[in-house]
C-alpha cells in the first residue's frame, strides 16, 4: 500500500514539474505583453521601455522609463495602495513635463458595482493630462479636483493616493535623472 501511495505521488509531482515547465516561458510571454499593452495605455508615443527599481520610504517600486529615440518620453510607474477591499494597483504614465499622461488599474479587489467602477471611464480619465502641481489631487469632498465614485469614497481616496504616490515616485525619478546629467 505504502509503495502504491509513493508511486502515484512520484508520477503526479513528476507532471506538475513537467507541466510547470512547459508553461514558463508563455506565461511569461503573457504577462510581458499585458505590460507592454498598459504602458502603450498610459504613455506617450514611444519606442522601448526599459523597467527599473526605485525605493520610496523603504518600499521597492517598479518604474518603466519611455524613450523615443534617445530622448525619455515619459515615465510609468506601479502604484499599489489599500482600497475598501484589498489592495488596488494602478500603472500611472507621466509625460516629460510631469503631468500623468493616463492611469491604468492593474488588479482591484473593490465591490464589484460600487469600488470597481474606478476602472470606468468616467472616473479614470479625470486623471488624464493631469497637472499635480496645478490641480489638488484629492476627492472633491476632501477639497481637491477629483469627482469620487457614487457611494465608494473610499475607493476614490485610494485611486488618488496611489496617483500621488505615483507622482512622488516621479519625482524622485527627475532628481535621479538631474544628478546623472
Amino acid at each position: 500500500m505504502t509503495l502504491c501511495l509513493l508511486t502515484i505521488c512520484l508520477v503526479c509531482s513528476a507532471l506538475l514539474a513537467l507541466v510547470s515547465h512547459l508553461t514558463a516561458a508563455p506565461i511569461a510571454q503573457a504577462q510581458q505583453n499585458k505590460t507592454n499593452a498598459t504602458l502603450a495605455q498610459v504613455l506617450p508615443e514611444f519606442e522601448k521601455a526599459e523597467p527599473r527599481i526605485v525605493a520610496l520610504d523603504g518600499t521597492d517600486f517598479v518604474c518603466y522609463e519611455a524613450k523615443a529615440d534617445t530622448t525619455v518620453v515619459g515615465y510609468a510607474v506601479i502604484s499599489s495602495v489599500i482600497g475598501f477591499g484589498g489592495t488596488l494597483q494602478l500603472m500611472v504614465g507621466f509625460d516629460a513635463e510631469g503631468k500623468v499622461w493616463s492611469t491604468s488599474v492593474l488588479s482591484h479587489s473593490e465591490t464589484p458595482g460600487l469600488g470597481a467602477n474606478c476602472t470606468n471611464p468616467a472616473f479614470k480619465d479625470q486623471f488624464d493630462r493631469f497637472d499635480p502641481s496645478a490641480k489638488v489631487l484629492q476627492v472633491r469632498k476632501d477639497g481637491g479636483d477629483i469627482d469620487a465614485i457614487t457611494a465608494s469614497t473610499i475607493t476614490s481616496r485610494a485611486y488618488c493616493k496611489a496617483v500621488e504616490q505615483a507622482c512622488r515616485i516621479y519625482q524622485l525619478l527627475a532628481v535621479i535623472e538631474e544628478s546623472h546629467e
